[in-house]
């Protein structure tokens, strides 16, 4: 296979072109060392009529990539896993801007992870292959973009690090973008400090990604352009309006968008501007409904667009910096470990928080480790279908719903301290108006809190936006629903007083400057610090129920006593989970004993376990060596009989011994044996 090699941003690509999947609009075999990706493009020739972008990206491990057979008990590749969905969303959030809007083409690109070294990034290399068989799909003007990951430890940032060196490192960030602007990031702290990042430090960090970017893309473009295909689609002069229906928009109806445009719900605001609809197609019967409803988009967002940065006015009449009014409660679910509800304007989350034991430890398979990983602190984000007032079956967890707790679980994971902890926080969006994850990141900070998990600070996080028109734009904190959608860029940032601990971007435009990305981190930063504020207020009325809440319990045994607490089948395990209500983890070769639950019943239990033993041991202490006894038979299994003694405890009469004196017992047989050993415990026996 003939490899095409660019040298960037210290790493070394390989791409072989129009080799292999040669009935796809484009396909390529990226190679980055012993990982090997293909990457394919295809393309429906017939358009959908709906408004919006068919556009569909899959990013699939296969398990022989790592010389794995799937573990669990079908062995093949079922429903994507996390990193699969999380990956998929990285690069189609980097794609789909630079689409043109017109473009209505079913278009769906596929990443198979064929071989893979884990000391290579798989979502650079994924990103780099998608571009790369994007831009020679020639399927539309789309610029060429690339990624890169900045690692930083001690005070050195390092581009593209490899799975070592990024272990080490207290910063992950990833950026993709043209050689122009930056499309797409996404950041967390790393390590067992907070690790919070400061703005200038985060500015010199993604102006050494936008360096590296501007070199890769330009390599691409002069590499790869001579091999693109023919242009398939020519970005149309966009829709024509009648300037007429707008004239009648803006004279007679303007007072009703404005109404519209000031509704806080999404459902009141769609009510009204079906109104308007209604009205207009009722009246003029000479313009079609979908005529109307485009020129009433394009009017709303004209106007809310005009108000924001030519009046410095939002929707909600709040100014352009100021966040909207916060409601913290506590405690209001007797049951749960900590439950927060956080209420900013007409977006609420309700976290409720749980602590665990190692059994309730999330485990995954995937091809960036070795073995299974345990996945100890979890944060699942639900968004029903009645947070914005609609009416639909609530299902699987989405895309989005993943892509979100992803989120709000990095911008709090480096503020546990005890990263062995097992801890799951949900956040249940009641409400959402805009920054429902941002909102789920403050109430979960403070269910952490609640929860008597002892954290570094408090984390706050705020959604930010931006509209632009020409070479004005405008910077707004604390975005809502209204604002996102009309917006140019959703910028979610969380952290602490002193830094960044998570950030994601995405933007609807080709790109977005540093300039703005600047400006957009400062005010992220005194919006935070309002919010913090409010936060710590709520913090201080916080009273943790230690008698309510779970603790642990730590003790060892002699390694060969766990087996004596499991009993035959889990018989006495069970027994005492079920009488003391408790979970317990059982460590076999160290004969650590670990038990969680109530305070009372935790120490409850342990003392039962130690009296167990003890007395196991005193009837063990009872018998000596040849002692013949008069035992009864208490239960039959394949490999023996166990006796009932008659001072107390049981042993063990093996098959063999049995067949040898050709006797056959039946439970409740009384019978003549003679201790012959102890081991680990047990009293083993032979007929007399």
């Amino acid at each position: 296979m003939d490899f095409i090699t660019i040298n960037s941003s210290n790493k070394t690509e390989e791409f072989a072109l129009k080799q292999v999947a040669k009935q796809a609009t484009s396909s390529l075999m990226y190679r980055l060392g012993k990982t090997i990706i293909l990457a394919s493009v295809c393309i429906e020739r017939e358009p959908v009529s709906e408004d919006f972008l068919p556009l569909v990206v899959q990013f699939l491990e296969k398990s022989y990539a790592a010389g794995k057979i799937p573990g669990g008990f079908v062995k093949r590749e079922g429903r994507a896993q996390d990193f699969e969905i999380l990956t998929s969303r990285l690069i189609d959030r980097t794609l789909r801007p630079l689409f043109p809007k017109d473009y209505r083409y079913p278009t769906q690109i596929t990443l198979m992870v064929l071989s893979h070294d884990i000391e290579n990034d798989l979502q650079v290399s994924a990103l780099n292959a998608a571009s790369a068989a994007l831009f020679l799909a020639h399927i539309a003007p789309i610029k060429s973009v690339s990624a890169c990951r900045i690692a930083r430890i001690g005070n050195e940032f390092i581009i593209n690090p490899n799975t070592s060196l990024l272990n080490q490192s207290s910063l992950d960030l990833f950026v993709s973008g043209t050689k122009e602007s930056l499309n797409m990031i996404e950041m967390r702290s790393l390590g067992q400090q907070l690790n919070a990042l400061e703005e200038p430090l985060m500015l010199k960090a993604l102006e050494l990604a936008q360096k590296s970017l501007k070199e890769t893309c330009t390599l691409y473009e002069e590499i790869f352009t001579p091999h693109q295909n023919e242009l398939f689609f020519k970005e149309s002069q966009g829709i024509v309006f009648n300037e007429r229906l707008l004239d009648l928009l803006k004279n007679q109806y303007f007072d009703e968008i404005i109404k519209g445009i000031e509704s806080s719900a999404l459902s009141e605001r769609e009510n009204v501007f079906n109104e308007i609809a209604r009205k207009i197609s009722e009246a003029h019967s000479e313009f079609s409904l979908e005529e109307i409803e485009l020129s009433l988009e394009k009017v709303k967002k004209t106007e809310i667009r005009r108000m924001i940065i030519k009046d410095k006015i939002r929707p909600d009449k709040r100014a352009l910096e100021e966040v909207r009014p916060i409601l913290i409660e506590s405690d209001l679910l007797p049951m749960a470990h900590s439950s927060i509800l956080f209420t900013r304007g007409q977006t609420q989350s309700l976290v409720v928080g749980v602590l665990g034991t190692d059994n309730d430890a999330q485990t995954h398979e995937s091809l960036e480790h070795k073995a299974p990983i345990k996945e100890r602190f979890m944060f699942h984000y639900n968004f029903p279908p009645f947070c914005v007032g609609e009416a639909s079956s609530i299902g699987a967890a989405s895309r989005r719903e993943l892509g979100h707790g992803n989120l709000a679980k990095r911008a709090l994971e480096t503020s546990i301290k005890n990263k062995e902890q097992v801890i799951r926080l949900v956040s249940e969006i009641l409400e959402s108006n805009g920054s429902s994850s941002m909102a789920s990141v403050c109430a979960g900070s403070l269910a952490l809190y609640a929860s008597g998990v002892e954290i570094y600070d408090l984390v706050a996080g705020v959604a930010m936006g931006m509209v632009s028109e020409g070479q004005d734009h405008a910077i707004l904190s604390d975005i809502s629903g209204l604002e996102d959608a009309e917006g140019d860029m959703d910028f979610k940032i969380a952290g602490n007083l002193e830094g960044i601990t998570a950030m994601q971007m995405d933007t609807k435009m080709s790109g977005i400057q540093l300039e703005i990305l600047y400006q957009a981190l400062f005010q992220a930063k005194e919006a935070r610090e309002h919010i913090l504020k409010i936060m710590h207020e709520a913090k201080e009325k916080i009273v943790i129920n230690f008698s309510h809440l779970p603790t642990t319990e730590i003790f060892n045994v002699a390694p060969d006593k766990i087996v004596e607490i499991i009993g035959q089948g889990g018989r006495v395990i069970k027994e005492i989970v079920e009488k003391f209500e408790v979970k317990i983890d059982l460590n076999k070769p160290s004969g650590e004993v670990k038990i969680m639950g109530n305070k009372e019943r935790v120490l409850k239990t342990k003392e039962f376990i130690l009296n167990y033993l003890h007395s196991l041991d005193q009837e063990l202490e009872q018998y000596a060596i040849d002692e013949v006894l008069e035992a009864q038979v208490k239960r039959i299994v394949d490999f023996g009989a166990f006796l009932s003694l008659p001072k107390g405890g049981e042993g063990l009469l093996r098959k063999q011994n049995m067949d040898k004196c050709q006797v056959v017992l039946k439970e409740g047989d009384s019978i003549r044996c003679r201790v012959i050993s102890f081991n680990k415990g047990k009293i083993a026996l032979d007929l007399a």
